[in-house]
């Protein structure tokens, strides 16, 4: 019960992020929403994979532990595995890009990460909020 304990707390932390990522995509900080998009995806899968006893890598992206330890989440939860795994690996790759934007080629932050990006970002968070929230809301039971 202690791990689900940790879990809960892990994803009160990605439900903030949420909010703020959401709040930031309004007001059209885009390389902020999509920052704070990707540290709601990695709290929500480190979340699920405390909860069902795995230890992660302190890396931000554990997409393939949780792949290699499906078998310990129940069907439904399997089922949505390739989606948070896809999400969790294209926001960590715009994650340095949504701090520093292109360096090499001089470009700001808001010249690399667009409206678009910030969009894409929000829902994957939203969509692996959600689903690992479900998930630690079963196993606390």
């Amino acid at each position: 019960m202690r791990l689900v304990k940790i879990a809960q707390s892990y994803l009160k932390q990605a439900e903030a992020r949420l909010s703020d990522a959401e709040d930031a995509y309004r007001e059209g900080n885009h390389p902020y929403a999509v920052r704070l998009s990707q540290e709601c995806v990695e709290l929500s899968l480190k979340a699920v994979l405390k909860a069902v006893g795995i230890e992660y890598p302190k890396v931000h992206d554990v997409s393939d532990v949780l792949l290699s330890v499906k078998q310990r989440f129940p069907e439904w939860f399997q089922r949505e595995l390739n989606h948070l795994s896809e999400s969790s690996k294209i926001l960590v790759k715009k994650r340095e890009l949504s701090f520093y934007g292109g360096e090499e080629a001089f470009l700001s932050p808001d010249e690399v990460i667009g409206k678009e990006d910030a969009k894409d970002a929000v829902e994957r968070a939203g969509k692996a909020f959600t689903l690992c929230r479900k998930l630690v809301k079963e196993l606390e039971d």
